[in-house]
């Protein structure tokens, strides 16, 4: 079976092992782009959007572990 479209905030807390607190803080502050369904903004999100987000952390900590590198003297 295909993974379903769209996430809930808890599959997102789950597969980052994190808290909901931390997946709703991401969803809210646009880290993390999600989108609000139906009268009571129930949250989802896009699994593409979820994959994308994960792909620019790896690259984001990349480019800090390089920066680090460069800041130490020898």
């Amino acid at each position: 079976m295909d993974s379903p479209r769209f996430l809930r905030l808890e599959d997102v807390a789950d597969e980052l092992n994190v808290s909901m607190v931390q997946a709703r803080a991401l969803v809210r502050s646009g880290e993390l782009k999600a989108i609000k369904v139906g009268g009571r903004g129930v949250w989802r999100v896009e699994r593409s959007e979820f994959e994308a987000y994960i792909a620019q952390q790896y690259q984001a900590t990349e480019q800090s572990i390089a920066a680090e590198d460069t800041d130490v003297e020898v």
